[in-house]
């Protein structure tokens, strides 16, 4: 029996009771400070956008949110059109893709996925600093049991597909091109153009080598070699305390003013007065053993590349960005379409028998 889902005719989607949940702690993730559900919800979006953006707002947090589910659901559209629709989605600010590596005792490494959904249209920079408190209390959290957690991570180039057991890659075999365009949020903020490589130079430590890379994502903090030896002890001291180089970097750069006279002087200032606490280590692993270090990372929405919130705005890397846009550009506007149809017409009326 077919599921009803909403259109420009309906005013919700009636969702069917067999829809599948994600495994614990994956699938959808619903945004907070959501305005409430209106008959005008994402009215500024193509039909198909619009159709894929009301069933998915619908979803319970915990559903399953990977491409060939969904396309299971909509029988409208195929896996590609799905595909394409949250790519444009994430353009426009609806939505993020994140993954999640909790890395443990020894080489073991296990992996969560999740896709944060937001009914409001929220700008670049509105979701890094809300992935970035994501990530912090991600490091606080205890860790997931492992039967809730995937043992290997998945290629980079391939997106995660949540339901049990993994559902082979997605094919790209359907073309559903739409002339639309979708309006974007883009935030002011720089962004880098390019995903930043992690170089772990001979003699240098992670406290090191975090402050020095500060500069290249922020040049508002740009430091001198002198000044990341003399804050590398303070660094070093947060490192020490169980967090990640991520979460040091994301409390040093969260809510900067607009402008930073002395860098090292504010840097100083944050690492003495932001430094976490120590974690009890009841129910952790025994001493001795490295503490669990958690990684969060923004997947492109289109082809599952991870990298930092910075340097995937609008969710997706730089090629998929470049190409998204150019596609934006070589599809044709509704205006240019209806002078075309206008044209057309009147030279069969000009070519009719008199």
């Amino acid at each position: 029996m077919a599921t009803q889902h909403p259109s420009s005719a309906l005013h919700a989607p009636a969702l069917s009771a067999a829809y599948p949940m994600a495994k614990p702690g994956y699938g959808k993730r619903s945004a907070p400070e959501q305005q409430a559900r209106t008959r005008h919800d994402f009215a500024l979006l193509p039909t198909r956008e619009r159709y894929v953006a009301g069933f998915v707002d619908h979803l319970p947090d915990g559903a399953a949110m990977s491409v060939k589910t969904l396309a299971k659901q909509l029988p409208l559209y195929g896996q590609q059109a799905i595909s394409t629709a949250l790519t444009a989605l994430s353009v426009a600010g609806h939505l993020r893709r994140v993954r999640c590596a909790v890395v443990g005792a020894g080489d073991e490494t296990r992996w969560v996925f999740r896709t944060f959904w937001s009914r409001t249209a929220r700008d670049n920079e509105w979701w890094n600093t809300y992935l970035a408190t994501e990530k912090a209390a991600l490091a606080a959290a205890p860790v997931p049991e492992a039967s809730t957690l995937d043992t290997a991570p998945p290629p980079p180039w391939a997106p995660a597909e949540e339901l049990l057991p993994p559902a082979p890659e997605r094919p790209r075999t359907e073309q559903t091109p739409d002339p639309t365009a979708v309006p974007q949020q883009r935030t002011p903020a720089r962004a880098p153009d390019t995903e930043p490589a992690t170089p772990h130079a001979p003699g240098t430590s992670p406290a090191y080598l975090a402050l020095a890379r500060l500069g290249r994502d922020d040049h508002r903090l740009t430091l001198s070699a002198d000044d990341c030896a003399t804050l590398e002890p303070q660094a070093a001291q947060w490192l020490a305390r169980g967090v990640s180089v991520d979460y040091l970097t994301s409390a040093l750069t969260a809510g900067l003013p607009a402008k930073v006279d002395s860098p090292v002087g504010l840097l100083r200032r944050r690492l003495t007065d932001k430094i976490p606490p120590r974690l009890p280590t009841a129910g952790s692993p025994s001493p001795g053993a490295p503490a669990p270090v958690r990684h969060l990372l923004v997947e492109c929405t289109d082809c599952g590349r991870p990298g930092p919130p910075q340097a995937l705005p609008d969710g997706l890397c730089r090629p998929c960005r470049t190409a998204h846009a150019g596609a934006a550009e070589d599809s044709p506007r509704p205006v240019d379409i209806a002078d075309v149809k206008a044209h057309m017409n009147n030279l069969r009326d000009l070519l009719k028998p008199v």
